[in-house]
Parts: C-alpha cells; structure tokens; sequence
C-alpha cells in the first residue's frame, strides 16, 4: 500500500492546538496516533487540541506524562495519552504494560513514537513535528492503512 501524507504549517500555540482538534473531532476508538519531533516542537499543544476535539472539558489541564507515562482523560472517547521520553528501550516500553494500550477501548495519543516504531499498530496515523522557527511548525500526517488513509481525507478540508 501506498503512505498517503498531508503537510500543514501553524504558526503559533493557539494554531497547533486547532489542527489537534480538528483531528480529535475524527477519532474514533482503537485509533493511534503516533507523534514524533524534538522537544518543544509542539507535541503537547497538539495532543491539547485532540482532547478538546474528542469532547474532554476546556478546564482539564492535558499535560505531559513524560513521568507517569501515561495520562487518561474521559471526553466522547477515552483518550490515553503515553509519553516514551524517558524509557531507555523497548523492552523498558513492555515492562511498562504501555502497549496494551493500543488495544483499549479509547484514543491513544503516543509522544516519541518514532523511537520504536515496530511496536505501532498498522492502523496507526503518523504525526510529525518540525520547528521552522520560534513559532512556526511543519506538521506532516502520514499513514498507509485504510484508517488512516480515512482519517486523513477526513482532514483534508483541513486548511493547510
């Protein structure tokens, strides 16, 4: 199968977090989201915007779990948001129970995906950040599975 890929460009917080809830708004569970960029590339402001698009209340505070790992939120759907920065290995990845994750009943959000990307499911929706400046970013949304590849016309109206 061919990856389909979509490239969007914010420019600031408020805008990052937007495109998270336009996503958020086409979630649905079983879904995962896998996001990769270095830190302070606007990984957390994303995954804010999620929650508020999968229904979670504007007054929950989404932070990082780069220390409890993972962070649940109850909006239309679950949404676990899973944070790999400071697991050395896979193996630390698995002792953590993370990866059953991919198979609850909600959305996972996953912070640093890209460090053990054999252990994504197939289905899995790519979202990668790049800092073009101090406010600026390049998010690209990529996947090959037929949910993704849903996933993604769905956010084709999305402006870019």
């Amino acid at each position: 199968m061919k990856e389909e890929c979509a490239i969007y460009h914010t420019s600031s917080a408020g805008e990052t977090v937007d495109l998270g809830r336009q996503l958020g708004r086409f979630l649905k569970r079983g879904d995962v989201i896998a996001l990769a960029g270095e830190l302070g590339s606007g990984k957390t402001w994303f995954t804010k915007g999620v929650g508020l698009g999968l229904g979670i209340a504007r007054n929950m505070i989404i932070a990082s779990p780069t220390f409890s790992l993972v962070n649940e939120y109850e909006g239309r759907h679950t949404l676990f948001h899973l944070d790999a920065y400071r697991l050395e290995s896979l193996a630390d990845f698995l002792a953590a129970g993370l990866d059953e994750y991919f198979y609850q009943e909600g959305v996972v959000v996953m912070e640093w995906a890209d460090r053990w990307p054999e252990i994504l499911p197939d289905h899995t929706l790519k979202v990668e950040f790049a800092i073009k400046d101090e406010h600026s970013r390049k998010i690209t949304m990529s996947g090959y599975h037929p949910r993704a590849v849903e996933i993604l016309k769905k956010m084709d109206k999305v402006k870019r």
